[in-house]
């Protein structure tokens, strides 16, 4: 599979959240999501010891069951939205309006989205302390952030989702994953990108995020 000619500043500043610009009608081979699986297996694990998973989805009957466990988390989600606030966000409301868009055209088109990945750990973290909480996170996230990027530099997009997530059951039940023992942490989308041109996105100054030696 071709890589893109980034350098890993480029790759690192230009891997969006890509929504409306997933090519929904070319179909991603098998081979290059298990590449970028194999390079995601390199990622840190919390506690060294790595007990994340990836359920690939590529049937067009579960992902169209995912899609409507999707809609209803999304439906939910947007029912309970608190009134954004863009001194708190930091986005202005042209900006929130445009990935509040974004987010609707998924909401619409996940099910033609020809890959679904769901990053799974092993063991459940509801009602326990940060402490352990964080640990938990420290080996998913990092492992499914390095497959976003090895999809990036051979041209595909993808975003992590959280929406389905408020069906988690169901979506286990209908991907045959053992709730009880296994967490299941959002959905990524993949598919390839539509252009291979994405630059780095407006944000705040540094120093609105970056604290030394006290808050």
């Amino acid at each position: 599979m071709p890589i893109l000619n980034l350098t890993p500043d480029e790759l690192l500043t230009t891997t969006r959240a890509v929504r409306r610009r997933l090519d929904l009608t070319r179909p991603v081979e098998r081979g290059v999501i298990e590449e970028c699986a194999a390079i995601a297996q390199q990622a840190p694990n919390g506690s060294n010891l790595q007990r994340w998973h990836f359920v690939v989805v590529t049937d067009a009957g579960k992902r169209a069951a995912m899609s409507d466990l999707y809609r209803r988390g999304a439906e939910y989600y947007f029912e309970h939205l608190p009134v954004a606030d863009d001194a708190a966000t930091g986005m202005s409301g042209d900006a929130t309006t445009r990935l509040a868009e974004s987010a609707f055209y998924l909401v619409e088109h996940i099910h033609e989205v020809p890959v679904h990945i769901i990053p799974c750990i092993s063991g459940r973290t509801d009602g326990l302390p940060g402490n352990q909480q964080a640990g938990t996170w420290a080996s998913i996230i990092p492992a499914t952030w390095s497959l976003m990027l090895a999809l990036r530099a051979r041209g595909l997009g993808s975003v992590f989702t959280t929406f389905h997530l408020h069906c988690e059951e169901d979506a286990a039940r209908i991907l045959g994953i053992p709730y009880n023992q296994v967490m299941q942490a959002g959905l990524v989308p993949v598919a390839y990108a539509k252009g291979a041109s994405f630059r780095p996105a407006l944000r705040g100054p540094l120093a609105s995020v970056l604290h030394w030696n006290q808050w």
